[in-house]
């Protein structure tokens, strides 16, 4: 099929471009009748402050916000698991407040948790700054050389490697 294209001639991006070019068809399907209202009727017709439901939730009552792993776990639950009794509302936040969401952790504040991370950290760092003033990037026992490889690396003028007996220069 693509050999034939090449050989009548017709280049691949022309045949590619109407396909790309396209539009493409929505999926998705919505009533209309001519009653419907148009969007801009419907928002003039809905006034905030009239909403009876503020929590948009049609009305349902959510209990009071009380995480379920916090309740009495050797109390008379008719939901042992869960810590609830039958028949009572479950929040709309349930899985943040059931017994099995993640813990909520408030053995210490923020402000603590910022020092005890601060203390880690300064910690750490000291820790860093005392090993290097004990022990800095030196070589235990500086290579020497024969003769300090005069010839081999030029000459007399040439910068010599450190000959066997010569002192030692540390650079810091």
């Amino acid at each position: 099929m693509l050999s034939r294209r090449f050989i009548a001639g017709r280049p691949l991006a022309r045949v590619l471009a109407p396909a790309v070019a396209a539009p493409r068809r929505s999926i998705v399907h919505t009533p209309y009748s001519p009653n419907t209202p148009k969007v801009s009727e419907v928002q003039e017709l809905v006034d905030p402050k009239s909403i009876d439901d503020p929590y948009m939730n049609g009305g349902y009552l959510n209990p009071p916000i009380e995480k379920r792993g916090n309740r009495d776990p050797y109390g008379d639950w008719w939901d042992k698991q869960e810590r609830r009794n039958y028949g009572e509302p479950v929040h709309e936040d349930n899985d943040i407040l059931g017994a099995l969401a993640l813990h909520d952790y408030d053995h210490f504040t923020p402000g603590w948790g910022g020092v005890l991370l601060g203390t880690f950290v300064v910690s750490v760092l000291g820790l860093c700054g005392i090993v290097k003033l004990w022990y800095p990037d030196k070589i235990t026992v500086p290579k020497a050389y024969e003769g300090g490889l005069e010839e081999e690396l030029g000459g007399p003028r040439a910068v010599r490697a450190r000959a066997e007996g010569e002192p030692v220069y540390w650079r810091h």
